[in-house]
């Protein structure tokens, strides 16, 4: 490779690009070492991906699977590599590589391929959305895309929303079926066990619509108008939307009242086509392992919560948000900084292991008793295994996301030769779930470049109940499949948060409805010709597909394909259906309208909720209540039930009295999960992991008993992954804090003393003050808020991770303000020797701390010398609900105290 390079630099061409500009120049050094970075570059990123840390693990691991190889391929090349359904020969590779050199040596013809990324060139590869495609749609269920509040919307009957038409959708359907071979599910067809029936006996589209969902597309990747016409259009049709990972505003979560006769609504103004009675409130609120935009109200306004582990179209990478699309309102949505870039952290930061994943999904349980926990999955091999213990772990769903699905704000190193159809991943997870008794515990849905009827059937009968509908449902709404969602320029303001784009939005729920009518009567249709009038008769039953053989004979490079391995070991369910009812124990009931409940790890939360005096502090909502507990390691998640039913009262603004709880013993995980102002939290003993999981507001303290016999500042308290996700509230340990402190605390302000590695991960706001040493990459990817750290050893510095933040010792009136008021709230909330000690002989001992920063922040007061004056925040929030701040240079007046007007 390094000889290639050389030879690149050497050519004249090269040189003489070089001399124009054209190219930067190098030495021949500079190239060759660009290369090597380009290259380590890549490796770094798919061993991140993966969740490998050493480079030695990666060697002769394996971990990719082939889709379309055959077996001489595979024997000879990438031996032992999975390859399940098979495909080309050596001698079809020949055969392919000679096509593409150009027809005779001696000309100085270019290549007739270059690689098949781009879907517009002639010579390019296909790509199954295109603009051909959604024009195709849109005369289908008639949107005119001319049409916006940009132009003449009000004008125009109905909104502009042209009568559906039949004819439009066979051609559209018709596109799709003499297209270019792109899926393995266009190898296969039907075979029937049954005669045809008139398709007045099939089940009205009413319940095949239920069955329908969006994909996780958040507010943010999508402009507001989109976002909401998609919620509203799938609620119409009795399916489930899905918020994905941005949160969402809480004024969705009320039904639209106030439409006029024009279908026009105050409440929101920039929407089109409106009724009353239509919801905007997402059915399946996204938390995506714990983060942006997770607040206790946006938990408990969710029927069905759903835990992103991946990304089918990018698996191992967090969601990624440009920052042009942060604007004022989705980062006020996601508690970040406008016109910051933010990508979430992947799920390793808080889940290592099934029992990890378990906690989440009893949190959920805990905080939403009635709405059920989905978790989706990437299409991969052994997802079957994975698919196991996630129902083992009570979860309600399961999602599994194919490779096909699309992500709007990922560069192509991340979504090229990543992720794998859904057909084998679905396949898979039903079969395991079959034959380990487990089917009957959950859901299954699938998506992932789904698009018809005939999609949705062959789906069902891989196992699937329910079917998410992406990018085509973006279509249906006005996409123009102009491909810039990343640059925020959609032409017609489906992904665009620019104000000018968002009102040329051609969209109305009408459309959208239109396209799942037209789909589920394709399904009809289908049934019709099957011989099923029940859909749920068609899920499971892949004894009804077949290979086509007139499809394998179409290309050559799909006759070495075989699909006969691929269904023989999906067990047959023709006769035993109890699979699709829920279990004996819960019943036996339809299992969407069932929900896994905590088990006697919630019990301790129960009676927290039933307590006289908690349940008339809720009620009475003002004055002080003070109440006691006792804890055991077996407690888990304690608080989240109480968290929820004060947001299902109040929402995220919490109470306005406070509510005192105080707690004696060792707290299981979880403890003190999404709590929110007006709840104030006091252990005394010691906690597990992930306290503060998802904390909005109020306060927790944690603190040893007085004889434990350590030093608190040298021993840990409280255990990983602590104020994970959270949003905002006061954290106060007298301890030590395990790994992943505050990872993606975007509002919390926090003391501890002392903390394990990766401390301020992904942060986007709030202040952690560490009293202590800490470990490791301190600040990565830290985008927002604060961070002071007490060096004692002279090593902090080392343990930075510079790639992002900045330090420098504490050099601003306002950052010393800020600092001394919350170690000296520290000590008043827990007694902190070491936070006395260091308030005794605060002169000296200022001068040993270091504030970490990202550029964000480089010009907020505490950074940067301000005029006296400025106001300073030292609490994240005070008893009165109002921000609690001091000015620049101010002392505490006589009605203050040492814990900032508390």
């Amino acid at each position: 490779a390094l000889e290639t390079v050389k030879q690149w630099h050497g050519s004249s061409r090269t040189q003489s690009m070089m001399k124009a500009g054209k190219l930067k120049e190098t030495t021949l050094d500079e190239a060759q070492q660009n290369y090597r970075v380009a290259v380590e570059n890549g490796l770094l990123k798919i061993l991140s991906k993966m969740g490998i840390s050493l480079l030695s693990s990666y060697q002769g691991a394996q971990i990719f699977e082939a889709i379309g190889l055959g077996e001489d391929v595979i024997n000879t090349s990438l031996k032992g590599t999975t390859s399940r359904v098979g495909g080309v020969s050596l001698a079809d590779i020949a055969s392919e590589t000679v096509m593409m050199r150009p027809e005779s040596a001696s000309e100085k013809a270019k290549l007739t391929n270059y690689g098949y990324y781009k879907p517009v060139p002639k010579l390019g590869e296909y790509h199954a959305n295109s603009s051909d495609l959604a024009k195709l749609l849109h005369d289908a269920i008639g949107l005119d895309k001319t049409v916006s509040a940009a132009t003449n919307r009000d004008e125009v009957e109905n909104d502009g929303v042209k009568p559906k038409s039949v004819a439009n959708y066979e051609i559209f359907k018709k596109s799709l079926e003499s297209a270019p071979l792109a899926n393995i599910r266009d190898l296969l067809d039907f075979e029937s066990d049954r005669e045809s029936i008139p398709i007045e006996e099939v089940e009205p589209v009413s319940e095949i619509m239920k069955r329908f969902c969006t994909g996780a597309m958040s507010l943010g990747a999508l402009s507001r108008e989109a976002h909401e016409t998609l919620a509203i259009a799938v609620n119409r049709v009795g399916g489930k939307s899905n918020s994905g990972e941005g949160g969402e505003d809480v004024i969705r979560g009320k039904d639209i009242t106030d439409v006029d006769e024009k279908g026009r609504s105050p409440t929101f103004p920039h929407l089109a086509g409106l009724k009353n009675g239509d919801s905007a409130n997402s059915y399946i609120h996204q938390v995506a392992s714990g983060r942006f935009g997770v607040t206790p109200e946006f938990l408990v306004t969710a029927k069905q919560v759903e835990i992103k582990m991946a990304q089918g179209a990018k698996p191992g990478e967090g969601g990624q948000l440009p920052g042009p699309k942060v604007s004022d309102y989705i980062a006020t949505l996601r508690a970040s900084k406008p016109g910051v870039t933010l990508i979430s952290p992947p799920p390793h930061h808080d889940i290592y292991s099934i029992e990890d994943l378990a906690q989440l999904i009893h949190d959920l349980h805990a905080v939403n008793e009635k709405a059920g926990v989905s978790v989706k999955l990437v299409s991969s091999i052994g997802i079957g295994t994975v698919a196991c213990g996630v129902a083992k772990a009570n979860a309600d769903v399961i999602q599994i996301s194919g490779g096909d699905g699309g992500t709007g704000a990922s560069p192509l190193s991340s979504i090229k030769h990543a992720g794998c159809p859904w057909e084998l991943g679905l396949s898979e997870a039903h079969s395991a779930l079959m034959n380990n008794g487990l089917r009957d515990r959950v859901t299954l849905r699938v998506d992932g470049g789904i698009r018809t009827g005939r999609d949705i059937a062959i789906a069902a009968m891989m196992g699937a109940e329910e079917y998410g509908f992406g990018t085509i449902a973006m279509i249906a709404e006005g996409c123009v499949m102009a491909r810039v969602c990343h640059l925020n320029t959609c032409p017609v303001g489906v992904t665009s948060q620019k104000e000018e784009l968002r009102k040329k939005f051609p969209g109305t729920p009408e459309h959208v409805v239109n396209f799942f009518l037209f789909v589920a009567e394709e399904v009809r249709e289908l049934m019709a010709h099957l011989g099923y009038s029940k859909f749920e008769d068609l899920i499971g039953r892949a004894d009804l597909l077949k290979e086509s053989d007139e499809q394998l004979a179409r290309v050559a490079k799909t006759k070495g394909v075989s699909l006969t391995g691929f269904f023989s070991g999906i067990p047959d369910s023709k006769e035993d259906r109890a699979f699709l009812r829920a279990t004996p124990e819960e019943g036996g009931g339809v299992k969407t309208e069932t929900v896994h409940v905590n088990g006697f790890s919630s019990d301790l939360d129960r009676e927290m909720c039933n307590h006289p005096d908690v349940k008339t502090a809720i009620e009475r909502n003002s004055g002080e209540t003070a109440v006691s507990f006792n804890i055991k390691n077996t407690d888990r998640s304690a608080c989240a039930m109480l968290a929820g039913d004060i947001a299902r009262k109040y929402g995220n603004k919490g109470l306005d009295g406070n509510l005192n709880i105080n707690i004696f013993g060792s707290a299981g995980q979880s403890f003190g999960a999404f709590v929110l102002p007006g709840l104030k939290v006091r252990l005394t003993g010691e906690a597990n992991d992930y306290v503060g999981k998802g904390m909005h507001g109020g306060e927790i303290v944690v603190l040893p008993e007085a004889d434990a016999g350590f030093v608190a500042s040298e021993s840990s308290i409280v255990g990983n992954a602590c104020l994970y996700g959270a949003t905002g509230g006061d954290f106060h340990a007298n301890g030590r804090a395990g790994e992943r402190f505050c990872v993606r605390n975007s509002g919390a302000y926090a003391v501890c003393e002392g903390t394990g590695d990766h401390c301020c991960e992904y942060m986007t706001g709030g202040v952690v003050v560490a009293l202590g040493t800490v470990g490791r990459n301190v600040g990565a990817g830290m985008t927002g808020g604060i961070g002071y750290f007490y060096d004692e050893d002279g090593r902090f510095e080392e343990r930075v991770n510079g790639e992002i933040v900045k330090i420098q010792r504490v050099s601003t009136p306002a950052g010393e303000l800020q600092l001394k008021n919350m170690i000296e709230r520290h000590f008043e909330k827990t007694g902190s020797e070491k936070a006395e000690a260091i308030l005794d002989n605060w002169s000296e001992e200022v001068g040993k701390f270091w504030q970490v920063y990202p550029p964000s922040e480089a010009q907020s007061a505490v950074v940067t010398d301000s005029i006296v004056g400025e106001q300073v925040k030292v609490s994240a929030r005070a008893p009165s609900q109002d921000l609690c701040y001091l000015p620049v240079g101010a002392d505490l007046n006589a009605d203050q105290t040492t814990r900032c007007a508390d």
